[in-house]
């Protein structure tokens, strides 16, 4: 399947659920803090922890034969951070990045057309602080090394995530649009409709929709509660209907704790995965979100009780086939 086709005509597409905070509150996980998972490429077992994550939501979509969206473990992989913990340039950590995701996508056979790699991006500071935020030229500047290296490992698009200001989203947009590919970018906002730094959500796609003669695909709102993303959508649409033309999806926390909370939080508070799920399709049905996965708090179980209400909501149809070609996934050793 076509990335960009898919996104656009798809009733429903699934992402992946918790990855960073599932391996910080794992014992026997260390990574390290600069950045978190993508250190993890580089150590001994690091490599199968991470595949055990993603194989345990690629499953939810291959069972339920959903398209699905999965992330880089690159949030954290600019060069100025992965020189400061020792790793190798953004080039090398970009493609190990790819090729592990790439290897867990070939082990799903005919459904390995429908699972969509995206090369993630963060903002360079804390991203729950948006007077951390770069200006914008500084921002296109600071990451269009790392752009360019997740463009040129063959992902299917490019996602910026848990962006708290227009300002960097901006300069991060820009830096992503020209390397051709499908970009995606994702806020985390306030139930008032704004994102961290008092941009209103409208404002923020309509500022970088303009700036840019190749515009995102879509946005997505991210590390938020589905209660929070349903305040912000009703506030920010009523004041322009292009926040539910563009905003395609959402992927939640099960906390409705506030970004500043949770930061200072050191237990992840986990909502039960079907009332989380209730409240995700309930989006689906109230703003037509389509992108849908899990932020902070969320697993597997969350993940596929989302799946198994997106299916009942849309039947498998001919555009989604069931796989005959093998009962259960062919795992590739890496």
């Amino acid at each position: 399947m076509n990335f960009s086709a898919t996104l656009q005509d798809a009733p429903f597409l699934l992402t992946e659920g918790a990855v960073i905070e599932r391996l910080r509150h794992d014992p026997s996980i260390h990574f390290h803090p600069q950045v978190l998972n993508t250190s993890l490429l580089f150590e001994a077992e690091g490599p199968n922890a991470l595949r055990r994550i993603y194989r345990e939501y690629l499953h939810v979509g291959f069972h339920h034969d959903l398209p699905m969206l999965i992330l880089t473990p690159t949030w954290r992989a600019n060069p100025e951070r992965l020189a400061s913990a020792g790793l190798p340039g953004v080039e090398e950590v970009s493609e190990e990045a790819f090729r592990l995701l790439d290897q867990v996508r070939e082990g799903y056979g005919s459904y390995a057309k429908s699972i969509f790699i995206g090369g993630l991006v963060g903002c360079k500071g804390d991203a729950y602080r948006a007077t951390d935020a770069l200006p914008e030229e500084e921002a296109y500047a600071f990451h269009q090394a790392q752009a360019r290296a997740l463009a040129a490992t063959g992902p299917d698009f490019l996602i910026a995530s848990t962006l708290p200001a227009l300002s960097e989203a901006r300069g991060i947009a820009r830096a992503l649009s020209e390397t051709g590919l499908p970009t995606l970018i994702s806020f985390i906002v306030r139930p008032t409709g704004h994102l961290l730094d008092g941009t209103p959500l409208e404002r923020a796609v309509r500022s970088i929709d303009e700036s840019l003669e190749r515009t995102p695909a879509g946005y997505l709102i991210n590390c938020v509660h589905p209660s929070v993303y349903e305040e912000a959508m009703n506030t920010a649409s009523s004041r322009d209907p292009i926040v539910t033309a563009r905003v395609l999806g959402v992927q939640a926390n099960t906390s409705p704790k506030s970004p500043e909370e949770l930061d200072g939080s050191s237990r992840l508070e986990c909502e039960d995965p079907e009332l989380f799920a209730t409240r995700m399709m309930h989006l689906r049905l109230e703003f037509g979100t389509r992108v849908m996965g899990g932020c902070c708090g969320t697993d597997a179980r969350h993940i596929f009780a989302l799946a198994r209400r997106a299916r009942e909501l849309f039947p498998r149809a001919p555009s989604f086939p069931p796989d005959d070609s093998a009962k259960k996934p062919r795992e590739k050793r890496g």
